[in-house]
């Protein structure tokens, strides 16, 4: 099928937009420095990821939702504090680690020139699992102009489950044939495919730091598959 159609592009944001490992791992690496402490960073940073997502991947399938994203980052913060002799950062501290630094990540260095480009043929919007406040934020410090926000913050379904895309769509009053999730997670991507979204792959090796990507081969059935974001734009029609 041609993507001629596609109309939509829609991003997942936390690890294909931002980079949310540097951010994590550079927080703790510096309240590590201020209490005179050395750990792991990039694998507490990546445990705190890990933790966050267990936190909020399918909510709302059983309940409504308990938590938001910030919500989960902090909870997952205080897991890993406590786990690894981390129990005297204080409130600020962790404030600091789990609301601040991630309202402030920075984008991979290939997003911000393709958008623009890719905004003037399609309707680009940040579809995520992140809160409304966290995307604002770093769009706002990234210099990233989104045409819409979907968060599954206001959905009450979240990802992977099969109403997150489907209200999505229908908010964008397009058939989900007509638009195109990108992302670098095949988790994301499989699900928006079983609801008739088209589907981009675009690979971000760095994403979990030295440990490499724990899902690194994109799932043959995706439309594209690129490693950078103005392949993307060159492959789009």
């Amino acid at each position: 099928m041609s993507l001629e159609q596609v109309k939509a592009l829609t991003f997942d944001t936390g690890g294909t937009i931002l980079d949310w490992h540097s951010g994590f791992r550079d927080a703790l690496a510096a309240a590590g420095r201020r209490r005179g402490i050395e750990r792991d960073w990039p694998e507490l940073a990546n445990e705190l990821r890990r933790r966050a997502l267990g936190r909020i991947l399918n909510q709302g399938r059983d309940e409504p939702p308990q938590v938001n994203f910030d919500g989960a980052h902090r909870a997952a913060l205080d897991e890993v504090c406590a786990e690894s002799g981390l129990d005297m950062l204080d409130e600020a501290e962790r404030h600091e680690i789990a609301w601040t630094v991630p309202h402030g990540f920075r984008c991979w260095p290939d997003f911000p020139d393709a958008l623009p480009r890719l905004r003037a043929r399609y309707s680009c919007v940040s579809f995520t699992i992140l809160s409304f406040r966290l995307i604002m934020d770093t769009a706002r410090a990234n210099g990233i102009a989104w045409d819409a926000v979907f968060s599954c913050e206001a959905i009450g379904k979240y990802k992977v489950l099969p109403d997150a895309y489907l209200t999505v769509a229908r908010w964008l009053q397009l058939e989900p044939r007509d638009i195109c999730m990108v992302a670098c997670h095949n988790f994301d991507l499989d699900a928006a495919r079983a609801v008739g979204f088209r589907t981009a792959f675009v690979r971000r090796p760095d994403e979990w730091g030295p440990a490499g990507s724990p899902d690194p081969e994109p799932n043959r059935a995706c439309d594209i598959i690129v490693d950078r974001f103005d392949e993307l734009d060159r492959m789009l029609p």
